[in-house]
């Protein structure tokens, strides 16, 4: 039996192509062409850092290794791009990105080897994405890893007209048996906090709704530093801590190390404790920043402790002997840092004590978390 023949209409229309769609290949190319040079720029042993293939090489025996176990992390910047958006400074963000994940690889005893980053936009404006990727690619330098790869992608109707996220992964490495597990943690070792370089990449969601309360202008000068916008200080890039720490790890001079994220001491802390083993933190006089935050928002101590890391963005146990040694180490790579605690005998959990008056309540307060 026959089929009927369909019928034939004409177009009334132009073909379609993808860029009437939103999606614009040419400048998806013309981005990779631009930030070519600054992934170049990041090369390192083991990795050339050309983009443009399906998938980045990397050969861990050219880095130096003999019997490496890989350790990977990733991570985003959350609503602080949103700040990021709204002030249209783009040039940190990518920093932000790079040190929430080659933080935590250093934390296990991992040497950052590659990065490769992930950029979602509906309209790909290149010379917003090339600022970020810049960002990025000073980020690997600062870590001493490679961008060997990444990918852009733009999705019309996803986002609103201006607004991008970000997500990256970073691989590193550590000999077999030299990684760091928390398992050498034992009563008696100090804790020793360094510096943040501000709020990092956490709380950010906080950050915004006490702006949004307050009125705040980011454009004026900062209310706890005259010498810079607002804007400038909530965006200060996260502290990358892998070359002041590295040596100290190889030369065996740590036993552990938290990366203070959200969650501050109390959370952080104890995801690197044994069994039997206690934290104890003094915690340090707030910063600027963060004081001007709690007063702001009337946030109490504890919701402080557990959203930001309150001037401390690492934490190190170390033995008792090499605490002095260690802080003139950290000092003389450009890092502030101070004992601020101790591991007891008991249950595996952390308690901070803050000092009266310095978190905006009128005697000392104790929260603890148990693991």
């Amino acid at each position: 039996m026959a089929l009927p023949m369909t019928e034939k209409r004409p177009l009334t229309y132009a073909p379609m192509t993808y860029k009437d769609a939103g999606v614009d290949i040419a400048a998806g190319n013309a981005l990779v062409k631009a930030i070519a040079p600054l992934a170049r720029a990041t090369a390192r042993p083991g990795a050339d850092a050309e983009l443009g293939g399906f998938g980045g090489f990397f050969d861990p025996k050219a880095a130096g290794y003999k019997d490496p176990l890989l350790v990977a992390a990733n991570d985003g910047v959350g609503t602080k791009l949103k700040l990021a958006i709204d002030t249209a400074r783009h040039d940190t963000v990518g920093i932000d990105l790079v040190a929430m994940c080659v933080n935590d690889l250093i934390v296990q005893g991992a040497e950052p080897l590659f990065f490769l980053d992930y950029f979602a936009t509906g309209k790909l404006e290149n010379g917003v994405a090339a600022r970020v990727v810049a960002g990025i690619a000073d980020g690997c330098r600062q870590a001493g890893c490679a961008l060997i790869g990444g990918e852009t992608a733009e999705m019309p109707g996803m986002y609103a007209p201006g607004d991008y996220d970000l997500a990256g992964f970073a691989v590193g490495a550590v000999e077999r048996g030299e990684q760091l597990t928390g398992a050498d943690v034992a009563p008696g070792q100090l804790l020793i906090g360094i510096a943040s370089s501000g709020a990092h990449s956490n709380g950010y969601s906080l950050i915004r709704r006490i702006l949004a309360q307050a009125g705040a202008d980011l454009a004026a000068p900062a209310p706890f530093d005259a010498n810079r916008s607002l804007a400038e200080a909530l965006l200060e890039p996260t502290r990358i801590y892998v070359k002041p720490l590295l040596p100290l790890i190889r030369g065996g001079h740590i036993k552990a190390l938290a990366h203070i994220t959200g969650g501050g001491f109390l959370e952080n802390i104890p995801r690197v404790l044994p069994e039997g083993c206690r934290a104890l933190v003094a915690a340090p006089q707030l910063p600027p920043l963060f004081d001007w935050l709690r007063g702001q928002g009337g946030v109490a101590a504890g919701e402080m402790a557990r959203t930001f890391n309150c001037g401390t963005g690492m934490v190190l146990a170390v033995d008792r002997a090499e605490a002095d040694g260690v802080i003139k180490a950290l000092a003389d790579a450009g890092e502030r840092a101070d004992v601020v605690g101790e591991i007891i005998a008991g249950t595996r959990g952390c308690d901070v004590h803050g000092a009266p008056g310095q978190w905006g309540e009128a005697a000392a307060w104790t929260a603890s978390h148990d693991a």
